[in-house]
Formats: C-alpha cells, structure tokens, sequence
C-alpha cells in the first residue's frame, strides 16, 4: 500500500476537536519478555542508527507534518516508547523544543513522558519540569520481584515508588503508574502489595492492564514450552476486581475500564483524545496517527525511517482511509470502555434495542443520555461490544 500523498491528507487549520503529537522514541536497554512495541535495543540496531540519527529524522519528519495539517495548536503531546527516559532530561527536553519549533502549543497543553523508573533520578524529573513537561507516566508493573523477574523488567521493586516521590517532589501534580496484572505466579498478595506501593507513592492517576501473552514473545514461547502457566480469564476479572475496590477505596475514579484518576485534571487528556476519535500525528520509528478520517502508521526499523524522511517524504509504511461505517463501529468500541459510556445519539435504533438488553442483563446501565458499563460489565466490555455491533 502506497502512503498518502499530502493533498489525500486533510488540513486542519482552525479545527475544533483537539490535536495531539504522539512522539515514539524506540530505544531500550533490554527487551522485556512480554513486549512486542516496536523497540530496539543498542545490540539489535548495531550501527545502522543511533539517537542522533533519531532525533534528526523526527525533525524532518515534524517539518512534513506541519506542512500537511496545517496551523493547528497542540492540546497534548506524549512521548512513547520504548524507553524515552533514556534520553535524559536533556534529550527530552531537545525532543521537546523540536515539538515546538514545528506546531505552536496550547497554553495549557498537557505534555506527557513515560519513564522507565531505573533511568530517572531527582535532577532528571527537575530537568523535565524545565522544559515544560506537565506529566510524567512510570513503568512499575508490580511490586513483587519474582512477577518482575518473569516480565523480565529491570528495576528494583523499589525504585517506581522512589520515582513517583521524586516526580512529586520536582513539582509535577499529574504522576501515572503502570500495573500488569495477571502474570503467570502473581498471587492475590503480590498484586495487594503492588496496590499498597502504588498508595504509598501519592499519584494522582493509575493504568492496570491484564497481561497480554502476544505470539513472538519470549514470554509466549516460555508458556508453549511449559516453562510457565498461561493466563486465566477467570484470575484476571479477580485481580481487576482486587484492583477496583482499592483503587475507589483510596479515592480513585475509573474513567476508562484500564484508567483510574483522583479527579478530572488527574485524567490523561492524550488518551482522551485517542478514545474520542480525535486527530493525532505520531512521529516516529512504527508510530501511528489519525489526520482528517485517515489512518496511517510508520516504516517500523530506525534506519529505514530515517532514510525515507532524508529523502523528503513522508515516512509512512501505509494507511487506512475509514469509512462511515468504520468510524461508527471504532466510536462504539472505544466509547463503551469509558465511564462516559456511549451517547444514545452515536447509536442506530437497532443497537439502542441491543443496548437495552444490556440494561437487562446488568452489563450496562443507562444514566441520561447514554449507556454506561456497570461494573460487572467492564469485565466484559469487549463482549457487550460485539452484542451491540451484532
């Protein structure tokens, strides 16, 4: 599939829903068993790229898309990975400035990083604040060193909570940390000690996602082997269940069915603005992007990227044009999973019949003008969508 021609691509100038820059930064020090992010570490890449070389095409890259969307004012960026923390505090400020020197930002644009916890430290997070990051977003995943040693994730059960303090203590209100729950050998305790470290570290926002054994993992070949248990559906709706009760007990709110936030500033606006069917550009090695009705993604390998931005084209390794009929099915997939729920006007009357059935059933309760997943139905929510589009 050939990517898309400027012209294909709508303008954006003077839009009214919001805009964001999703910047993926590919680089890891070691590659986690369960990871299939399109993420290279030193080895794997050898001499055929570096971060400067990185760098370099993301500017070029950013320059084509200003040209593209137009004047359209940055409401969020998020830099993804990978791991952008290896950066340092310097190269994501640089990767910032790039940002800006290219698309003007909201006054109060949320500007978000991930970070692995083992490559921050006090100066890093100041150095961030600096350069005018809003929000920073930290793998923990659990707090119990065997989970960890299974994920094959780096840092010391220890160390997430320490970041948080110390994102805390720079001056950032907005801190996310990341839970995987569900990993073969968790047990009911390791995941009421990963939820009583996360209480510990004060943040304001919380992601829990189940593990996902995706094929071509090591993870995924260690479970074939039998070296470890696959995942259990019925384990997995417990521990989101675990997760919950204490999450709301200390406060929290879901707003997504993975998401909880303290209050509705704590919310990530960057996510927001992807389940509400905004547009974004993503930027990047694989990154992907929604511009005018159109979905396209990037070459995936650093070097091939780099090489298509140096020639003067748009890096994209294909693209979707969506129909109204997909736009509606995506607004319903999405919409369902927040706690927003989906607007009664978004549904045909044959899908508001399907939704009331749903009422019927416990799966989704109505509340106004939209229906709304109860909390037994967000174990199911991917069911109760395939009902409604059935």
């Amino acid at each position: 599939m050939s990517a898309p021609s400027i012209p294909e691509l709508s303008r954006l100038d003077g839009a009214a829903t919001p805009f964001g820059l999703y910047l993926h930064v590919p680089f890891c020090a070691t590659r986690c068993g369960y990871c299939d992010f399109n993420t290279y570490t030193a080895g794997e890449l050898g001499a055929s790229t570096s971060p400067q070389a990185w760098a370099e095409a993301v500017d070029g890259e950013l320059a084509l898309a200003r040209r593209t969307v137009g004047d359209v004012p940055v409401s969020t960026v998020f830099v993804g990975g990978g791991t952008p923390s290896l950066l340092g505090g310097d190269g994501l400020a640089a990767l910032l400035d790039t940002a800006r020197r290219h698309f003007t930002f909201a006054d109060d644009a949320e500007v978000t990083t991930e970070s692995n916890p083992e490559s921050t430290s006090p100066e890093f997070f100041a150095r961030l604040r600096e350069a005018g990051f809003t929000r920073v977003s930290l793998g923990m995943q659990s707090a119990a060193p065997h989970v960890l040693r299974v994920l094959d994730r780096t840092h010391t059960p220890g160390r997430a909570v320490a970041a948080a303090k110390e994102a805390r203590a720079a001056g950032f209100d907005h801190v996310n940390l990341d839970l995987i729950y569900g990993t073969p050998g968790e047990s009911d305790d390791d995941l009421r000690a990963s939820l009583d470290a996360v209480l510990d570290a004060g943040v304001d926002h919380v992601s829990a996602y189940a593990l996902i054994v995706e094929d071509g993992t090591a993870l995924a070949r260690r479970i074939r082997r039998g070296e470890l248990p696959d995942t259990d559906d019925d384990v997995l709706a417990h521990r989101y269940e675990m997760l919950d009760d204490a999450l709301r007990a200390a406060g929290f709110d879901w707003y997504e069915v993975s998401n909880w936030a303290r209050s509705d500033a704590a919310r990530c606006r960057h996510n927001e603005l992807y389940w509400e069917g905004a547009d974004w550009w993503g930027a990047g090695p694989g990154a992907h992007g929604h511009v005018g009705g159109t979905r396209m993604w990037n070459v995936k390998h650093p070097a091939r990227y780099a090489e298509a931005v140096a020639g003067g084209a748009l890096p994209i390794a294909g693209h979707e044009v969506l129909t109204a009929e997909d736009r509606h099915v995506e607004e319903i997939m999405l919409r369902v999973r927040m706690r927003s729920g989906i607007p009664v006007e978004v549904l045909r009357a044959e899908e508001i019949g399907r939704a009331d059935t749903e009422v019927a059933t416990g799966a989704l309760r109505r509340e106004g003008n939209a229906y709304v997943l109860t909390d037994a139905g967000r174990l199911l929510a991917d069911g109760v969508v395939r009902r409604l589009l059935d």
